[in-house]
């Protein structure tokens, strides 16, 4: 084992130090999900960024543009950025004076219990995937830094996240982003000047049709799925609401989201244009996916290598724990928790971390078995979330249109459409036509239940 490997190692033992210390505050299922609802701005601004700045930023983001060039990286920055500004916007405030735990507890509200579970077990599949892509980055960096298998650094990955998140919970991931966001955003902006100032071929070197961020060879249809997949497939998503919820008041809510927004912007569009240097520096035929680890280790000495690793393993560490907590969260409050009236709230918080074990041992399965870090991110981002998208907008916005059979229509059409269009058909804008065909079942439902109000 290297240097460079047993310096990376003993940051992630550091980090589980965190978890564990953290872990004999934590009481409740609010203290493990919210973080006792106690976020500042600081805070909640730091984690929000850190719950977004993560594999997809960093290690998809740079690999996209090293093969593809700025318009094949549509959700990062800008993608995700618009989204975060769509949240802040429409959604924080309200989502917020509604005292949930998690989303599908606006859907109980609203529709019942029966749209609460039926929400909730289509959402758990997005977080589920996104704690993949997120396991999976986490073995890259390691693997990048020794000669050990990145299959087996997976394995290694998977099991410090799942010991991680069911330790400390949110509330560990928001007090090692208060630190460790920093450390980040000054490790990415360090190797971005370093680059920029290195000698030979690099910036300069980047062409105009590299940088553009429409290409003629997609489809108008194609590059609208590209940037819907982003803004429209994760403003509501369990892990960013959890963020939103744990404020600890609405104002703070939404001026976190805001101040992360412009935050990720800033910071995010530095990777890929990492990626795009690469094309000049690095040999030609270099692994994608390794691209960004591989500049920082040309670029960096050796200490801020070590530092740079370290900062990205909390960034991937930060997401992955909230992918898992989102998941667990559904599946224990909104699902299994109805089952067992008058739990106890150790019981209440077993089940959850009960749930974020199982959950995270599915989830480096489909590490291993992915191709790349961006396509689970493509898909987490995709399945399911046009109906619950369409949900959140008629729950707080249109209380008088739409009752249980909408609802249930638009959750269930929406992942069949998504599955028919992405699947059977392979259409290039497959989360575009389940948006659509969500809204279309919606209103469809609404209108026969005014036809026939005893199905309501």
């Amino acid at each position: 084992m290297n240097v460079t490997t047993a310096a990376i190692l003993g940051y992630v033992v550091l980090q589980l130090g965190v978890a564990f210390a953290v872990a004999r505050s934590i009481r409740s299922e609010d203290d493990y999900l919210l973080a006792g609802r106690s976020l500042g701005l600081g805070m909640g601004t730091l984690t929000v960024f850190a719950t977004w700045f993560g594999a997809e930023t960093c290690v998809g983001a740079s690999a996209r543009a090293y093969e593809g060039g700025l318009a094949h990286t549509t959700a990062d920055p800008f993608g995700y950025t618009l989204c975060l500004l769509l949240l802040g916007a429409a959604f924080a405030v309200p989502l917020y004076r509604r005292r949930l735990t998690t989303l599908a507890d606006l859907f109980r509200q609203r529709w019942g219990p029966g749209v609460e579970r039926l929400a909730a077990l289509v959402l758990v599949p997005s977080s589920v995937l996104w704690a993949a892509a997120q396991i999976r980055a986490f073995g890259l960096v390691l693997g990048s830094t020794s000669s050990i298998p990145v299959d087996a650094m997976i394995v290694f990955a998977g099991a410090v996240v799942i010991i991680y998140t069911a330790s400390g919970g949110l509330l560990a991931d928001a007090v090692t982003d208060l630190v460790q966001g920093g450390v980040l955003i000054v490790s990415v902006v360090l190797l971005g000047v370093m680059v920029a100032t290195a000698g030979g071929p690099g910036l300069g070197a980047i062409t105009p049709d590299q940088l553009a961020l429409f290409s003629a060879e997609r489809s108008p249809l194609a590059t609208l799925e590209g940037w819907a997949v982003p803004i429209f497939g994760s403003v509501v998503a369990q892990e960013l609401v959890a963020r939103v919820l744990a404020s600890r008041d609405e104002r703070t809510a939404r001026r976190a989201v805001f101040s992360a927004a412009g935050l990720y912007l800033a910071i995010g569009i530095i990777p890929p244009v990492i990626g795009l240097a690469a094309l000049h520096q690095l040999p030609a035929g270099s692994d994608g996916e390794q691209v960004l680890a591989l500049m920082a280790r040309a670029h960096l000495p050796e200490v801020l290598y070590v530092v740079f690793a370290g900062a990205l393993v909390s960034a991937i560490l930060s997401t992955v724990d909230s992918a898992l907590l989102a998941a667990g969260a559904l599946l224990g409050h909104n699902v299994i928790l109805p089952l067992l009236p008058g739990a106890s709230e150790r019981t209440r918080l077993r089940i959850a971390r009960l749930a974020v074990v199982g959950f995270g041992v599915a989830a480096c399965g489909l590490a291993l078995a992915a191709d790349s870090v961006y396509a689970l991110v493509e898909t987490a981002s995709s399945i399911g979330t046009s109906g619950v998208l369409w949900l959140v907008v008629f729950a707080l916005y249109g209380e008088r249109l739409g009752g249980r059979l909408a609802a249930t229509a638009a959750l269930v059409g929406g992942v069949g459409t998504y599955a028919l269009a992405n699947l059977a058909l392979a259409l290039p804008y497959p989360f575009v036509t389940s948006l659509v065909a969500a809204l279309a079942l919606y209103l469809a439902g609404a209108a026969v239940e005014r036809a026939a109000p005893a199905l309501r």
